[in-house]
């Protein structure tokens, strides 16, 4: 199979890529998980392979992530390199900032059967990422189709047993009407979560997953701050969603899940825990989410 199904790449003035994978952090002590990462993303003129992020996972301590599919492609290739390492498990999804492309609801009903049938599969552990996007759609259309592909995704999770990762941006009320009015999986996530604490407030009623990014140490995200310390420690994940959101120090670089101890310590630090407390947190919530890594090999 092919290493990458996607690229990204920024230049400077000179035609020079201006990305450079940072150094390793210092080990965590306690292990723990990348819930969602983006690693068919060539990113840099140097990309590095599933083998080489592995390794580099490995060094700090890192036990796992959870590869996400954006397209049908991307969700192939995420469901494939699942089946063959220990410590990737899969979801599947057609994004909601892809959906509004299709030419025509068959179009998009015919690629999410495909996604339907991915998740039978023992290492897709859930649908995702799937949701609204209001920053980047427009025209009714656009929004049906994102509409309707957000509700089907939601029926696949349920008739699966899977968690739902979702994407969320710019649309927080029209994503928690539509959760409850069609009935949330039982394991929901909000992936990047971008709300505030009165959204906070709604997830943590209703016993749904809040999963933090590096962008939360952005000096300008307070209201993520806020929101992690509304929830309860048992409804907390922590992802990348690499190669984007890299944390302070190191925003505008590449992401990759070897960076996850950044924003453990800080999370830990906002949270008056130990990083090895919180890392023990969140693997119990991750393992709760997605099961356990070693099974369906």
């Amino acid at each position: 199979m092919t290493e990458f199904v996607r690229t990204r790449k920024s230049y400077d003035d000179k035609g020079e890529s201006k990305r450079v994978y940072p150094e390793l952090p210092e080990p965590l002590e306690v292990g723990t998980y990348d819930n969602h990462t983006h690693l068919e993303i060539a990113d840099t003129d140097h990309p590095l392979t599933i083998s080489q992020h592995l390794e580099l996972m490995r060094e700090v301590n890192m036990l796992g992530a959870v590869q996400v599919g954006v397209t049908l492609d991307s969700s192939v290739f995420s469901a494939e390199v699942a089946a063959r390492e220990q410590m990737l498990l899969a979801a599947v999804a057609i994004h909601p900032n892809e959906a509004p492309g299709y030419k025509s609801l068959a179009n998009l009903d015919e690629d999410i059967a495909a996604i339907a049938e991915l998740a039978g599969q023992p290492r897709v552990r859930a649908i995702g990422e799937t949701g609204l996007d209001y920053f980047r759609t427009e025209g009714e259309q656009a929004l049906k189709l994102q509409a309707h592909s957000f509700e089907q995704h939601i029926a696949i999770a349920k008739e699966f047993d899977l968690a739902l990762q979702i994407h969320d941006r710019d649309a927080h009320e029209d994503v928690v009407k539509t959760l409850l009015r069609v009935g949330a999986p039982e394991r929901t996530v909000f992936h990047c979560y971008s709300g505030d604490v009165d959204l906070a407030e709604i997830c943590k009623a209703n016993g749904w997953y809040l999963s933090f990014a590096g962008n939360i140490t952005f000096k300008k995200n307070q209201h993520l701050r806020d929101s992690l310390l509304a929830v309860e420690k048992s409804q907390i994940l922590i992802e990348t969603d690499a190669p984007f959101l890299t944390p302070e120090p190191l925003r505008g670089r590449p992401n990759a899940p070897y960076l996850v101890p950044h924003t453990l310590r800080y999370m830990a630090s906002l949270m008056g825990l130990s990083a090895n407390d919180l890392a023990g947190q969140l693997n119990k919530n991750t393992e709760a989410v997605y099961g356990l890594w070693s099974e369906g090999l």
